[in-house]
């Protein structure tokens, strides 16, 4: 004679705990992704409507609030502002000279920048602004 259980094997196999486990995760990434630190150096870029990306040759010039100037990362004075760009400006005179000031920074400042990059050599010029107005 068989004798009959109650009690059946659960065959099914339970994916709540899992996917909490991977609905944690994906938090903790999300929360934690916003904490990357983009290398560079900290300016504040004026705003425009008619903004444009352009990823062709360009030199960049980054003048900070401080009044410290870089030329493609690197650290420079005003008076070797003018060497620099004519080394870069030597091959190709054309190239876009890209000049990334802190929109509290004076004009006078910005436009003391394009006056010697203009004496350099260059021909080319683009003021660089965050999208949106």
């Amino acid at each position: 004679m068989k004798i009959e259980t109650t009690r059946k094997r659960m065959v099914l196999f339970s994916t709540i705990s899992l996917t909490d486990i991977v609905l944690l995760l994906l938090i903790f990434f999300l929360l934690t992704s916003s904490f990357v630190v983009q290398p560079g150096i900290k300016v504040k870029l004026p705003k425009a409507a008619s903004g444009q990306q352009d990823d062709t040759n360009k030199i960049y010039i980054t003048v900070t609030l401080e009044d410290q100037i870089f030329i493609n990362q690197k650290k420079t004075s005003h008076s070797q502002l003018g060497t620099l760009l004519q080394q870069l400006l030597k091959d190709d005179p054309s190239k876009l000279v890209v000049i990334q000031a802190d929109k509290d920074l004076s004009l006078e400042k910005t436009i003391r920048i394009v006056d010697t990059a203009k004496l350099a050599g260059a021909e080319r010029f683009m003021i660089a602004t965050e999208p949106g107005l």
